[in-house]
């Protein structure tokens, strides 16, 4: 069962990945975590935990709390875009 915070915050992780030129498999490997894992949080197929993030985070070279907050912003981002396209479509 994936939420907006859940989806998003893989986003985060494939935009902060993708920031630093990494494969999923980089990641994967630095975080000493499955590649396929890593993919599935990216598409938002499952719920990471506290310490799959601090792996994450971690190897990413951000705090914690910095990855989440990022996925936050992105779920906030997507609501307003929502928002404005229902607005335009009225």
């Amino acid at each position: 069962m994936s939420t907006p915070l859940v989806s998003s915050f893989g986003i985060a992780v494939r935009q902060a990945r993708e920031a630093q030129g990494w494969s999923q498999e980089r990641l994967a490997e630095y975080s000493d975590l499955n590649r396929s894992y890593v993919g599935e949080i990216e598409r938002g197929r499952v719920i990471a935990s506290l310490v799959t993030v601090e792996k994450l985070a971690t190897s990413l070279g951000v705090p914690p709390s910095a990855l989440v907050m990022r996925g936050e912003a992105v779920a906030q981002a997507q609501l307003v875009r929502g928002i404005h396209l229902a607005a335009i479509a009225c």
